[in-house]
This record gives C-alpha cells, structure tokens and sequence, in this order.
C-alpha cells in the first residue's frame, strides 16, 4: 500500500523545467534516500510532494487519513508564533493524551469519594486500558528522551523558543516530528547541526520507525545506515534503486553499462534507417517503403528527444508516449536528428582523478609526545604520545570546538605547542586543505585560478579541471560566484597540482554534494602520500582511515584500527566518558580464569564468528548482485537481501560490543 504517489510532476520556472515527468510511489514501511547534485531541484520535490508548493503539472495522491511530517533544511521560522518553552511546546503534541488523563483523574476523584457504582466502574476500566496502550503513562518519557537525544538537554527544557539559535530550533521541529509520529516523514538534510553521537542517536531511531521516511542528505555513511531505497535524480528524472547507499553504488555501475549498451544498439539502428531511406528514397519501386519508414523514424525521434533512448528499448509504443507530430521529418532533418542523439544521463566517474607526489617523505612523518595544544592561557587539549608513518592516514575527530583545527596550524608552524614536542619528519611537502578557502582569488575565474597556480596550457588545464567537475563553461566562472562545494573542488583541484606528500584536510566535504563527496573519495584512495583528516564525514573516514584519533575532555586518544573496528569496540562509553583502555587492547591484558570471564570470552567467540560468516554473506551476495548484469529484478532481490544482511551484521557488532564492554 502507498502512503503517497505522484504522476508525471513537472515544476517549471519561465522556460526552465527544473524537473519534469517524476512519477514515484512511497510504500507505508519504505525509507527511501533521495540523492543528486546540488541544484537538481531536491528539495524543490520534497516541498511538492509534502504540498506546501505546488506543481506547474502533474498529480499527487496521499492516502486517505495518513499524516505527513515535513522537516526543511532550516527551522528558524518554524516557531515564529510561539511563546512557550522547549518543553511545553513538546507538551502540545499530547494534548489530546493530557485531556484523557485529566478524564480520568477526574473519575479517580469520583471513586475515592465514594462512587463505586459498576457503570462508573467500567467506564474506568475501559478508559485506562485504552490511556495506557496508547502510551499514556510513558509520553512526557519519551519526550524528555526525544530531546536529550537530539542534543537539547535539561538545561534547555525550560528555554523560552525565542532563545534558541536556528539549529536548536531544527532539532526542535525533528523532535516534535519525531513525536507525532506521521505516517510518512520527509526529512531535508536532518543531520545538519547534529554532532556525531546525536547522528547516531537519530540513525538508531529512524530504523526502528514504523511509518515511511523519504530523506535527503548528503551524509553517505547516515544513507547506508537508515535507507533501504535510493532514489537518484537527474534531469531525466528519477532512478530507483534498491538497497542503502552502498548498494546503489555497486548497481549504478551495472545499470549504465546497460544503458550505454542500449544507446549504441539503438543508435546503430537508427543509422541504418537513415541509410537505408537515403538509398532509396530517389527509386520509384522503394520509395514508399521509404517513406513509411522515414515515418516510424520521426516518430521514434520524438521519443528519444522528450523521453530518452530508453523509450525504444523498453517498447514504447507511440500511442502511450502523449506526443504529436504534425509532419514527418525530411531526410536531411532525420540525419541531422539521429546524429544528435547523445548518451545522457549520471555516468559514474570512468577516470579517476590522482594527486602526484614530487618525492618520497621519510618513513616517520609525525610523532608528538606529552605536548598540549592550545593558545596561551587556554590550553586545549594534550597529546600523550602519537606516531604517523607514511601511507598512512589518521582521522582526527572530536565536537567542534576541541581544538582539531588548532592542531592543524600547530602542525603547519602557525601556532607552537604550548608545551611538550610536535615533530614533523624530514622531506615532508605538505598540502592543506582548510575548511574556508580564503587564499583563492575572488576576481579570477576558474580556469585563471588554475593556470596561475601552475603553467598548462588551455587544453590540458580544462582537463584537469573537467576531473573535478568542471566542465564546458563553468571554468569561466569567477570565483566570486562558486558555491562552497565548488570552491571546495576548485581547491582540491589545485592541491592535486602542488605535489605533496603529506595532506592536512580540514573539514574538506562540507558544502559538497554527493558527486563532488564521490570525486574526492576518489582522488584520496589513489593517493599514495599521508593523510591527516579533519572530517565528520564517517563514510569519507570508514573508507580512508587507518587509525582514529579522537579528542574529548581535553585529552586525545589513539586507536590503531579503521573506522568500522571503532565503532564495533565500542566508540564511546554508554554515559559519553572517554574511550576504554578496550580500544587499544582487544582482550583484556590481566589473566582472570573467573567463570564470569570464560563465558563472556566463549560469547565473544561464538559473536566473532558469525560476524565473520555475515561479512561473507554480504560479500557473496555483492558478487551476486555484480553478476546480476541486465536482469533488473534479479539486481533488485539481490539489493534488498544485501540491505537486510547488513542490517543483521550491525545487530550483531552491537550484541559483540554489549558482551565485550
């Protein structure tokens, strides 16, 4: 059953389709993942579908007495007619759950006075039974568990709404949403203002909702986490596709190479027609075959022109397609068309592009020993001891705040440590990629701002550009005009030319959309040099890191592993204490022969290998669904057992943390 179903939406501003055609159906228990470049029109989509916008064309259908939530990227006017507190205004989504517990106690009165007549007696009884399956005993619960999940704690409950900053009001809104319980949740970028442990608090929260969540976000790592469908937008539309984020990844690969299989068999075809009218549309005895097919080609033009070369293999019929020709093409205006037909669409990145180091660093290329970091009078944090090799790559996390970009200017010579030692190695070039690229030139454009960093020529400069998404004339753009995104290329584009062997990358995908994230991900595991990595981006540091270095209560600590065995050993402690010693030492150092302690270590045991057997599972069935090639219900099943396999190994990494802690 769908919650909600639209047909052949179009939004239309002036001459421009910011998109058309999008039919879409949204099942009552689906989490779907709405991804695309910047600027597609998502979030333009979800204020249609959640019918506060409407449509230049098309319709929406939302079943009968099902309820939406909407939540947009910012909140600031959300609350603009409230007055209350944080609480109060929670309170006002059981208005209806208070009333009924007044009517009760107002019964409860009644029969502490004396009335105890059977009527009143069952009156109660059914009253109660119903207050308390609907979770009247537990709602002011889970409002206060709502919040201090969100990161609003006590010390805001009381906080009249006007006081809150515009992403406390964001996480307000989520909260009320997330207490409403609508039946379909559109959510927009809802990790925005969320720190780490409020992202995974929502994650944990989202996969156990019971309604349909559709979400954008450009958080990989929070896609492959909740979603089990992913819808990819493009000019032409929606794709669907399904499994997380992941699992899109490994099936978009398998659907363009169809795609372009598609593309050169039609468009050979259409060739050939051409040919074939050509030759014979001079001879008398052919003509009228000729021109009956001239007639089909038009058609078939008008297809691929409104609808995409697609249409013809999927045996569009012309009386389905909704189009009209007045007149068939002539034969030069049918070459000149057939010609034109371009392969369109979301290629996935062929080349990858690579950073190029000039010379080798030496093997130690940063060591650090019982050094604090900080400003004069306001020390930060200390460093109890740390060695970098080369190849490496450490990712520093921690709240804002905690000094992660603090110790990057101590690294570049900028700031000194305000005690102990901070030793970088020897034949180090370091580059750095800050989070505000303020050294590039505004009145340059593009391309001007390449060339000036290194001597190209035109032709080799746009291909260096073109590898970081700038293509055709958006390399004359001026710098001024670029978003934070494609600054953020434009930068790493240039660091890519500089040749260093060690990287500081201070916050380097924030303001990046999904293909610019993609692209970076790209030039970084090509990337043979040192990594330092300041980032809240976990898929971007599942994917690099090899080791974590967290900084919180003033003290960084080290675990020598990759993302994903820090988080299954336990990334923080239930109460938000620092790290355990468990981090660095996989079973305890001390012998203890206890029962208590076999029994856990067997559990363990018996956990470990079962995780080893899901990672199996979930490999075999990616190899499956790599194989699966053109058979589209077969890459869908294969999909969705892969997002239900993956689903099941994180249930067992969280059993394996509970024993081991």
């Amino acid at each position: 059953m769908s919650v909600l179903s639209a047909e052949n939406l179009c939004l239309t501003f002036g001459d421009f389709d910011l998109f058309k055609g999008i039919s879409v159906s949204i099942a009552k228990d689906s989490r779907i993942g709405l991804i695309g470049p910047n600027g597609i029109g998502k979030t333009s989509l979800l204020l249609v579908l959640s019918g506060l916008s409407q449509p230049t064309s098309g319709k929406i259908h939302m079943a009968r007495s099902q309820r939406l939530g909407y939540l947009r990227q910012e909140a600031v006017d959300a609350f603009s007619d409230r007055q209350g507190t944080v609480y109060a205004e929670m309170l006002t989504v059981f208005t209806g759950m208070q009333a009924r517990q007044e009517q009760l106690s107002a019964l409860e009165a009644r029969m502490a006075a004396g009335e105890n007549d059977a009527v009143l007696m069952e009156k109660y009884g059914g009253l109660q039974h119903a207050f308390a399956e609907d979770g009247g005993y537990d709602y002011e619960v889970s409002i206060q568990r709502t919040l201090t999940g969100l990161g609003l704690g006590k010390n805001t409950w009381q906080m009249p709404i006007g006081h809150l900053s515009g992403g406390q009001k964001t996480r307000l809104l989520l909260a009320r949403l997330l207490l409403e319980k609508p039946d379909l949740l559109i959510l927009d970028e809802p990790t925005n203002h969320l720190d780490i442990e409020t992202v995974a608090w929502l994650e944990s929260t989202l996969k156990e909702w019971r309604g349909a969540c559709l979400i954008v976000s450009h958080d990989r790592y929070f896609l492959d986490s909740v979603t089990t469908t992913t819808w990819e937008m493009s000019r032409r539309g929606i794709e669907t596709y399904s499994g997380n984020y992941s699992a899109y990844l490994l099936q978009r690969q398998e659907r363009w190479d169809y795609i372009e299989k598609v593309y050169k068999e039609e468009k050979e075809r259409l060739l050939k027609e051409v040919d074939f009218i050509q030759k014979n549309w001079v001879r008398a005895s052919t003509h009228a075959r000729a021109l009956g097919l001239l007639r089909r080609l038009s058609r078939d033009i008008a297809i691929v022109q409104n609808q995409g070369i697609m249409a013809l293999r999927n045996g569009k019929k012309w009386s389905e397609s909704g189009l009209h020709v007045e007149r068939p093409l002539d034969v030069v205006e049918a070459i000149r068309a057939v010609n034109a037909i371009t392969l369109e669409g979301n290629k996935p990145p062929a080349i990858r592009p690579r950073l190029a180091i000039d010379k080798t660093s030496g093997n130690l290329v940063l060591q650090a020993e019982q050094a604090v970091i900080g400003y004069p009078g306001h020390p930060l944090f200390t460093v109890s001891k740390l060695v970098l090799k080369r190849g490496e790559c450490a990712a520093l996390i921690g709240p804002n705040g905690a000094g992660k970009t603090t110790f990057l200017k101590v690294l570049l010579g900028q700031l000194p440590p305000l005690s102990g030692e901070v030793q970088l190695g020897a034949s180090l070039v370091i580059g750095y990629f800050a989070q505000v690229q303020d050294h590039l030139q505004p009145k340059r454009t593009v391309l001007e701002e390449i060339t000036a960093r290194k001597t190209l020529e035109n032709e080799a400069a746009r291909s260096h550009l073109a590898l970081y998404l700038f293509r055709g004339d958006d390399v004359l753009k001026p710098v001024s005009a670029l978003s934070g995104g494609e600054r953020a290329r434009l930068a790493l584009a240039i660091l890519a030319l500089e040749g260093a062997n060690l990287l500081l990358l201070d916050e380097p995908t924030n303001h990046m959309d999904i293909p610019a994230q993609e692209a970076l991900q790209a030039v970084l595991e090509g990337y043979n040099g040192t990594i330092l990595l300041v980032s809240h981006d976990r898929y971007l540091i599942a994917r690099l890191a090899t080791q974590i270095w967290e900084l919180k209560s003033g003290q960084m600590t080290l675990f020598l592993g990759n993302y994903q065995e820090y988080v299954l050993r336990g990334q923080a402690s239930a109460d938000g204490g620092p790290i355990r010693q468990l981090l660095l030492n996989p079973r305890p150092q001390a012998r203890d022969n206890s029962h208590k302690t076999r029994k856990r270590e067997e559990a363990m045991a018996q956990l470990e290998e079962r995780i080893r057997a899901q990672e199996q599972a979930i490999r075999e069935l990616s190899e499956d669904l790599q194989r699966s090639g053109t058979d589209f219900e077969r890459s869908q099943k294969l999909g969705w057992q892969i997002a239900k396999a993956q689903a099941e190994l994180e249930k067992l990494m969280a059993e394996w943390e509970q024993v081991a802690i």
